[in-house]
């Protein structure tokens, strides 16, 4: 998210940077540069003056003019304006009400509200420690219903069930009734959406609204339209009582119109993002954290919490221990590894939080990418047990068989066991010195630091 926009600033910063001072006319072509750099984004025109109009008072003004590092010290000014205008900071969600609180999804049909509604379940069942039923009110589309319903089952959350021939507003009442009677702490109504808004779905969705009267109302987006987002949003706020908003598929958004122009449009906060398909793939959004990684200044916190979340404690330590034992580091551990980086977004959503990353040369940020790393997990499996474990036997006859087996060249093959050497030369290292459980320990104590951090836990822009 947000690559696009993060290269034509980083251009524009590198442009400053050089400057031994700020004058009035480098910064007007500065701001020339990053009013351009926000349409392409596809920011709001009115979003895109307001900004740029705040940067212009705050550059010319004493904090920039009398800093060592002009330079930095616009970057910074553009950092603080871009945070405010995503909301300064993470507002959660609101659940300070008498069980059951009562979230209600709406948005327009492919916005991604039934997936929505399960990772938000899984969320609050994980995160939360909340006990959640779903339902879907959705009677246009049974798929819809079994959707929900086969995603409820295999996150093992509770399902309300419902079916085509019944009215939204009785399967929701009859959702309540279970979600009393039951003792859910929340329940999650996912309403149909429509290609378009039209007054039909505004009128059943407001009904909902009015007899549910949910805790929070939230708008579920796909970032893809860009400002259409927060234009849509706008008209569902103008219908309905929103709280807050979920911008869905900010994976596959490169220009991030959407999470710049919502807020300020609708005024209401954007709550989560959702980063993937993958149940887990939903993101409480920070605005500073946000606004870091648009700068090229990493998102340290979220990387942490994802260590902290998503691997596997218990087969990391397994590993530590084999590896202090002074036993060695095979494919089947390399394999292990691949699926927890899987986890934390791939290759690249990991990257994507490293500060620094604006800098890294065209051809160097072009090789970053998940579809290696899906080839080499792909190679790994074609092995056999005994050949994951003694990766030594690999002669010439069992690469090519291996390299057939998984779709791809001997070359493939070569590169993975000579990545997996380098790979089994560091875990060595690492083992005999604790160095896993020290490298765990330091990433608890940054995030314990991160009051002392820059926003976003990002690394400061060099001048």
């Amino acid at each position: 998210m947000f690559s696009s926009l993060s290269e034509r600033l980083d251009s524009t910063f590198k442009k400053l940077k050089g400057q031994g001072r700020l004058t009035e006319a480098n910064i007007q072509k500065a701001l020339s540069d990053v009013r351009k750099a926000l349409l392409e984004a596809d920011v709001a025109l009115p979003v895109v003056k307001e900004f740029v109009a705040k940067v212009r008072r705050a550059a010319l003004g004493k904090e920039v003019a009398k800093s060592l590092s002009p330079g930095q010290a616009f970057i910074k000014v553009v950092q603080r304006e871009l945070t405010a205008v995503m909301g300064e900071k993470n507002e959660s969600l609101n659940l300070a009400v008498a069980p059951p609180a009562i979230i209600l999804l709406a948005g327009l049909q492919g916005s991604g509200k039934t997936t929505t509604t399960a990772k938000l379940a899984r969320f609050l069942k994980e995160k939360e420690k909340k006990k959640v039923l779903v339902v879907s009110t959705d009677i246009y589309r049974p798929a819809a219903i079994k959707q929900l319903e086969t995603l409820a089952d295999e996150l093992e959350i509770a399902f309300a069930p419902s079916s085509g021939n019944e009215k939204p507003l009785d399967i929701a009442k009859r959702a309540m009734d279970q979600a009393k009677k039951e003792h859910f702490d929340v329940l999650i109504v996912d309403t149909a959406g429509r290609l378009h808004v039209d007054s039909d779905m505004m009128e059943e969705v407001k009904t909902l609204n009015a007899t549910l009267k949910p805790i929070e109302t939230l708008f579920v987006v796909d970032s893809m339209t860009g400002q259409d987002a927060a234009n849509t949003a706008k008209v569902f706020h103008d219908a309905l009582p929103l709280t807050g908003v979920i911008l869905t598929k900010a994976d596959g958004d490169a220009r991030g119109g959407a999470a710049l122009s919502i807020r300020e449009i609708t005024g209401k906060p954007i709550k989560f993002l959702g980063m993937g398909e993958k149940t887990d793939a939903l993101e409480p959004f920070h605005p500073d954290r946000v606004a870091s990684r648009i700068l090229g200044m990493g998102d340290m916190l979220s990387l942490i919490e994802d260590l902290e979340s998503k691997v596997d404690k218990e087969k990391s330590e397994q590993l530590a221990k084999k590896l202090k034992k002074g036993k060695g580091f095979d494919l089947v551990d390399f394999r292990e590894q691949l699926t927890q980086m899987s986890k934390m977004g791939g290759v690249t959503g990991i990257v994507s939080k490293l500060p620094g990353m604006g800098d890294l040369p065209d051809a160097v940020k072009n090789k970053v990418n998940d579809q290696l790393t899906t080839r080499m997990a792909a190679i790994i499996d074609s092995m056999t047990p005994k050949e994951r474990q003694n990766p030594d036997i690999l002669n010439g006859s069992r690469r090519r068989r291996i390299a057939a087996g998984s779709g791809t060249e001997i070359q493939d093959v070569n590169k993975l066991l000579k990545q997996y050497s380098q790979m089994q030369k560091v875990m060595k290292k690492m083992g005999g010195k604790g160095g896993m459980g020290k490298m765990m320990g330091m990433m608890r104590q940054m995030k314990s630091m991160k009051g002392m951090m820059p926003p976003g836990g990002g690394m400061p822009p060099m001048q």
